[in-house]
Order: structure tokens, then sequence, then C-alpha cells
């Protein structure tokens, strides 16, 4: 059972919640989204992106870096050029998507913990890929392997969070060691699914290794088993490099999970009209995604959707904006058009857990979840445009997720429900604290809050006038505290650690090829 999500009234109704439905909270653990998704434009409309994507994709091409790739898009019907740009042919690669699959199942270690993406199903990530790491106590700082462990203790103890991120970069350990001392500690700290760095050949191939050995898989196994997901930015606008190009042919080759994902900032990476940077964007994502259908036909994929804007007074990066929330919107339509997951993200560009942080989150959001994404990612803890993780915006960010879960619940309309009896018996004038319709349903009835704080202001004084980003770094606390590792056979942890210490007396991965 994950640790409890407040006290009081709050953790009264959790554990109510908890003897009526189990171990857990089902509609917690697997979000399948109730709503139509917001379409931003018409169909017309988005087969003009669409046409004007392939026209990009067969005229300008994409600048691929990587010989290996370049070799294996001739082998899929592609021209390239003696400079490395791949040109397509449309048909071809229309072909070639279609191959990839457009529902997803990952299997998690821990029991009841997999993960279906695709369709109206929704995973959720935590953070990730952040060089420091903030709390009120000890302020911004670089981030340290202690401090990843307490950030995956935090994210065990929420069931809304399907999914682990990279957190924040443990910058205490050396660069081509530091993949074994990440996964380990999400492996053993957690039992949902795991993120893996493309950082190379030989690290992607030890983080599976790792992932393979806490699962108890064989290699075939691991290779028909999506168990782990990564993210390949193409370097925008319109090129590919060597990492990336690995890590697509390593996911593809080992049958995990690639999120393909444009980093395309309209402004500045990308044309500044939202049509033009989606235009790109969709190219991109194309171009990514038929790589790894030429190495491994039906591997799975996710579109991936980043698309925002910057602050043209400054060229910094932008999040939460309405622009990147139509660009959620459109995103969606798009991948549906290809029959592919969506992934979007959870983004703010404020410095702090404030209130800034709190309504860009939001707007993104309702972008991504009511845009019909199927994978979250930086669903908690993104801060300063992603370059810190955040303790208390963490807190903050779960609460508002806990929302959209009880929003994506199914209401009940029966006979019981619809109250006549209890509106009959409580007549003009009354009230329905004390009728039995109520009683009996008191605890449950409503989502009890993990943050808020909804007593009076006489009362809130009283208690120290604590505001929500205090009360979030007490829970956070709390729940680093509380935390207790989930079951891992000691065999399996054996033959983890005897991988790394190998691969370490061996030097280690090397991280550039």
């Amino acid at each position: 059972m994950s640790a409890g999500r407040g006290g009081g009234r709050a953790g009264r109704a959790t554990r109510k919640r908890e003897e009526l439905v189990g171990v857990f909270d089902t509609a917690w653990r697997q979000w399948v989204n109730p709503y139509p998704p917001v379409e931003q434009f018409s169909a017309d409309q988005i087969e003009a992106i669409h046409l004007a994507s392939l026209r990009i994709l067969s005229e300008t091409g994409i600048m691929v870096l990587s010989e290996d790739a370049q070799a294996q898009y001739r082998r899929g019907g592609m021209s390239v050029s003696a400079e490395g740009i791949v040109r397509f042919d449309p048909e071809g690669l229309m072909d070639l998507i279609a191959l990839a699959p457009s529902q997803i199942t990952l299997r998690a270690r821990g029991k009841d913990r997999d993960v279906t993406i695709g369709g109206r199903h929704v995973g959720i990530c935590t953070t990730g890929g952040t060089p420091n790491f903030s709390d009120l106590d000890g302020g911004r700082r670089p981030g340290t392997l202690a401090l990843l462990d307490d950030f995956c203790r935090l994210a065990q103890s929420f069931d809304v969070i399907h999914m682990i991120g990279p957190f924040v970069e443990p910058q205490d350990v050396p660069t081509n060691l530091r993949h074994y001392a990440m996964t380990r500690s999400v492996l053993t700290m957690t039992d949902k699914v795991p993120f893996v760095f493309f950082r190379g050949t030989e690290a992607v191939a030890d983080a599976y290794e790792i992932i393979r050995l806490s699962m108890g898989l064989t290699e075939d196994e691991f290779r028909d088993t999506p168990a782990s997901y990564s993210v390949a930015n193409s370097n925008s606008p319109l090129q590919l490099d060597h990492l990336m190009c690995r890590g697509i042919i390593d996911a593809a080759k080992g049958g995990q999970v690639m999120v393909l994902t444009p980093f395309t900032l309209a402004g500045a990476m990308a044309p500044v009209t939202l049509a033009g940077a989606l235009v790109q964007q969709n190219a991109e994502a194309l171009a990514g995604i038929a790589l790894s259908q030429i190495v491994r036909p039906g591997a799975p994929v996710c579109y991936g959707s980043f698309t925002s804007n910057v602050d043209m007074k400054s060229g910094s990066p932008a999040f939460g904006t309405p622009e990147y929330t139509k660009a959620a919107f459109a995103s969606g339509q798009l991948a549906r058009r290809y029959g592919l997951p969506l992934r979007s993200s959870g983004v703010t560009a404020s410095n702090a857990p404030d209130a800034q942080a709190a309504y860009e989150m939001q707007m993104s959001l309702w972008g991504a979840l009511m845009g019909g994404t199927n994978l979250l990612l930086h669903g908690a803890g993104w801060l300063e445009g992603g370059l810190t993780a955040s303790a208390e915006k963490f807190v903050m960010d779960v609460e508002m997720l806990q929302m959209f879960a009880e929003l994506f619940k199914p209401v009940e309309v029966s006979e019981a429900t619809l109250a006549v009896d209890a509106i009959a018996e409580v007549g003009h004038g009354g009230h329905f604290f004390g009728t039995q319709h109520t009683l009996e349903r008191f605890e449950t009835a409503f989502y009890s809050p993990l943050l808020s704080d909804w007593s009076n202001f006489e009362n809130w004084r009283d208690r120290g006038s604590v505001d929500a980003t205090h009360r979030a770094n007490s829970i956070y606390k709390d729940k680093v505290a509380t935390h207790e590792p989930p079951p891992l056979d000691p065999a399996r942890l054996e033959a983890i650690d005897a991988f790394i210490a190998r691969r370490t007396e061996e030097g280690g991965a090397n991280i550039e090829i």
C-alpha cells in the first residue's frame, strides 16, 4: 500500500476509500480520460499541416548526423545526400508510421503498476533531467545522488505518479557511471516504470540490463516487453544528432518505448507562427519515428509535443502560455491522425514554487490532458524551465494531478445517487447534514485535498498562518521520512549490484558513442 495522502479529514477519507476499493484506488493508478479531446483546428486545417510537413520532409529534408542512421534510412527507401540530408518519400513514410502501435502497455516491476498509453489511457511521469534541486530548507543547489533518492521516495508515495523520470542529475557521480547509480536508485526506491537516458549505446545497454535483472526477465522476454521509456529530442530545426539517432535505434532494437520530441520553440528554433511551428514539429517527429520503424517494424513509440513560444523581449522559453496550450490541443489531433500515442508536458517558466508556477502548470495540464495526451512528462516537480526540480512544486503538482484523477472518475447515476427520497425527506428549507443519505457517504463523497487548507481564516491564523508552499515542504519531508522501499527479490538486487560492480571496474560506459 502506498503512503497515505494526508492526515485529519483527508486521511480518514483516504483510509475509508481504501477499505472500499482495496489496496489502492484503481482510477488513480490507471487513468482513463472520459472526455472528448479539445480540438484546436478543423480537419481540413490539420490536413494542411500534415501536407506541409510532408513537403518539408520531401523537399527540404532532415539533416542526419549519424552514418548508421543514414544507412537505415537508405534501407527504408529514403534518399540520403552526401551531406547527410535525408529526403522522404511521403507514401513510404506513411507506410512506416502505420507500423507503429497505437497503444502500448509498459510493464512495471511492482504489482498493479503497469501503465497503458494510447487511446484514452494516460500515464503520469515525474519531472526529469534537471541539473539542480531546490527546497525551502536549502535553496537551489546542484543535484546529488542523495537528493535523487529522496525524490524517488517522494514519488513512490503517490498513486497518481505512474512513471519515474530522472528527476535531478546527481552531479556528485561521474557521467560515465551516473546511469548505474540513477537506474539503481529508481529500481530500489520505487517499483514504477523507469526512464532511460539516451547517452550512448553502452549506457543505454547498461540501463536496460539493470532493468531486465530487476524484473527477472530473459533477454528475449525483455526485448518483447516494454518496461522503460526514453526521450529523443530532435535538434530543431530539422536535425537529428548522433546520440539521438543512436538512442532511437537502440530503443527499437531493445523493444523499449521511444518518445520522439522536437524542441520547437516558436520564434527561436521554429517559425513564429503557431501553424508553422507545428508543421516543423510534425516533420521532425515523423522523421524520427520512421527511423524506429525501419529498424524494427512495430517498435513502441510515442509522438512527442513540446511546442511553445519564447519571450520575444528576452528570447527566454515561455511555458504554460496560451500558445503552449493551443499547441498541445493541436498536437493531440496530429497524433490521433497517425494513430500514435501522444506525449505532452506539465511545465512552467517560474523560478519559484509560487503563484506563477501554479497557474502556468494548470494551463499546461489543461492543454495536455484535455488535448488528449497519453503520456504526461514533467507531471510533478518541474521548475525554472526545467533547470530545477523543486520539492515543494512536486507536492503542489501532485495536488493538481489528484484533482484531475478525480475529475476523470465516472459519476454514478443510479436510484441511490439521484437522491429523490433524501430530497423529499428534507423537504423545503431544511439541510442534508444529518440525513442517512449523507451519513452513509460523507467520508468519500468529495475529493479530500493533500495540500489545500479549507479551514476558516481564524483557524488558519491560529495554526501559524502556514501558506501552501510551506505546507508542501512539510509533506515532502514527511513522505521522505516515512518511505518504505517496495520489495525487491534479494537475488535480483545481488545480480544488479554485481553487474554494476563489473561495469564500473571496466571503466563504465563510453557516453560519446
